[in-house]
């Protein structure tokens, strides 16, 4: 089962983020995240949170529409979407879209990337999307398949440590059989080939953003 998570971020591109909801999705809303669903037209499955960021009528009118709603307290341990994802994973979910997971607070933004890394999420696929950006992470040893367009931008960040043992084909800049020490930029902007391309990790944990679009300014170099 495939879930999706709309979190309380900045959502760029809505209509992309629209097309990614199928049916059959069990849809969920991390707090704010409802009034991200609500202007595209979606009813949540479930709205989780602590609710500082909907004001009662939001609420009434999700609860008329069907959506579970599951408060928390304000003083918890987790953030909201950490919640959304621990009830997807409880539900069955084993492949997770997070969509709008990132914004202007730093804190969140870096909290929300590292997520997957979570322990009780390692059995989980889980995607992030923010506009025209595909994050996914890897764990070694996994393999990942890549799909887009030649010229779109491929960055591989390691996190944690060192990643290690990384091989790659279909990008302009190849690994074989390398290390990518943790805090090194070596990874960044690399390009796709063609429609196709894949990494291969062996040990540690690595972060796969990919930019889709030729016309996309994001892919700059810095």
């Amino acid at each position: 089962m495939r879930a999706v998570i709309f979190a309380n971020g900045k959502m760029d591109e809505p209509d992309k983020a629209r097309a990614q909801v199928n049916p059959g999705d069990l849809l969920i809303a991390a707090d704010g995240g409802a009034l991200h669903c609500l202007g595209l037209g979606l009813t949540p499955d479930l709205v989780i949170g602590d609710f500082d960021s909907l004001q009662q009528e939001d609420l009434e009118v999700l609860k008329s529409r069907g959506a579970e709603l599951i408060r928390y307290p304000a003083r918890k341990d987790y953030t909201d979407l950490e919640l959304a994802l621990q009830h997807a994973v409880q539900r069955g979910a084993e492949d997770i879209l997070i969509i709008a997971a990132l914004g202007e607070r730093w804190d969140q933004t870096l909290a929300n990337l590292l997520l997957p890394a979570a322990a009780a999420l390692q059995e989980t696929c889980i995607t992030l999307i923010d506009g025209l950006q595909e994050i996914r992470l890897l764990r070694g040893p996994e393999r990942l398949e890549l799909l887009g367009q030649p010229g779109e931008t491929v960055s591989l960040v390691p996190i944690g440590g060192p990643s290690v043992n990384i091989t790659t084909q279909g990008l302009e800049y190849p690994l074989n059989g390398e290390t990518l020490e943790f805090g090194s930029t070596r990874g960044i902007s690399n390009v796709m080939l063609a429609e196709e391309a894949s990494i291969d990790l062996q040990q540690g944990l690595l972060l796969c953003i990919t930019i889709h679009g030729e016309e996309d300014k994001l892919a700059e170099n810095y």
